[in-house]
């Protein structure tokens, strides 16, 4: 086992993603080497959301820190669920999906981890349903 099994990552600076919402690298096959994990905080601005899209052959885990989101999922975005703080959310492999801040004034921040390792993961952009 080498030294660099285990490591500190400072969050870099957000930068946008291709679904519209701001994400700041952590773990990731860029910053680490990871090989199965992607780890990254994100920011749904006040009024905010993100394109709809899926991500394919990867599951994602996300955790609430502040603010209150909702997201549009299914095939047609007919299905919706609300978050806050403290509450998880699974988005299963290949499920569309639209997350969004529900505050016009605050913030949403959420800890988000896939089984993609890479920071700019494997996103399909769902325009047709927007």
């Amino acid at each position: 086992m080498s030294a660099e099994s285990c490591r500190v990552v400072s969050a870099g600076a957000p930068g946008a993603t291709s679904r519209g919402l701001d994400i700041a690298a952590g773990v990731s096959a860029e910053s680490v080497g990871a090989t199965r994990i992607c780890m990254q905080l994100g920011v749904v601005p006040p009024g905010g959301a993100a394109e709809p899209h899926l991500h394919e052959g990867h599951e994602t885990a996300i955790y609430v820190l502040e603010g209150r989101a909702g997201m549009d999922y299914g095939d047609a975005l007919e299905h919706r669920l609300e978050a806050g703080p403290g509450d998880f959310v699974f988005i299963g492999a290949g499920v569309p999906h639209r997350p969004f801040n529900l505050s016009e004034t605050e913030p949403v921040r959420y800890v988000a981890a896939r089984t993609d390792p890479h920071e700019d993961e494997s996103v399909v952009l769902l325009p047709h349903l927007r």
